[in-house]
């Protein structure tokens, strides 16, 4: 998201920010900005304002229901994200209250709401940048199209790209998390190397019983 809403101000994907920064240097965790803080002050944050966060819908507040501010909600197939899915706990609240609450909200409110899974962003990455570029109200025009410019974000961004840069294997967040944790393998359906067969049928009956009836499959 950040080198696709700044496409403009970072044109030369050889010299960007993400080369030289950890993600969450450049999309902090919105949260976290109010650690120790009585009043939060948006406006020395460079436009477009970015965040991400792992709130829940339910604990965002008023002021994002309020704004005209975009969410975009990316979740993947709880048996590779091991969230302790079987029994439905995570940090942040129940895991599958949190994806049904955007995912609903999604289907209620599209233009508000976009709703990724990981799966989907593996399988098909420009379909799905181009998604979320036209979702952001700045669609790649055709002379970028014809230029590269999706393909080069997509280059940069990837997994192979960022896992392997220097500044993503050394350093911390000021939160203490260090930089490497956000990097591990990427693969989809990696779990199948760890999770027993009998895991792998609970946790199917699990995402029926809780998100099928919703329209939500993984």
């Amino acid at each position: 998201m950040f080198s696709l809403v700044n496409r403009v101000s970072f044109p030369d994907t050889k010299q960007h920010p993400l080369l030289t920064n950890n993600p969450h240097a450049l999309v902090p965790f919105l949260e976290m900005e109010y650690v120790d803080k009585e009043n939060l002050d948006f406006t020395n944050f460079t436009f477009p304002r970015l965040f991400s966060t792992h709130l829940p819908l339910s604990s965002l507040s008023r002021s994002v229901e309020d704004s005209d501010c975009k969410l975009v909600y990316l979740c993947r197939n709880p048996k590779d994200t091991v969230l302790l899915a079987l029994q439905g706990v995570s940090l942040y609240g129940p895991f599958w209250d949190h994806v049904l609450g955007y995912w609903k909200e999604s289907l209620e409110r599209p233009h508000r709401v976009f709703f990724l899974k990981y799966e989907e962003m593996k399988r098909e990455p420009r379909i799905q940048l181009r998604r979320l570029s036209e979702f952001l109200g700045c669609p790649f025009s055709l002379e970028e199209e014809n230029s590269g410019v999706l393909d080069e974000i997509l280059e940069l961004c990837s997994f192979e790209n960022l896992s392997n840069l220097e500044v993503n294997k050394i350093g911390t967040l000021k939160s203490g998390q260090e930089h490497q944790v956000f990097f591990r393998r990427g693969e989809v359906g990696d779990s199948m190397n760890y999770l027993t067969a009998e895991m792998v049928e609970k946790i199917d009956m699990i995402t029926e019983q809780k998100l099928h009836c919703h329209g939500l499959k993984f």
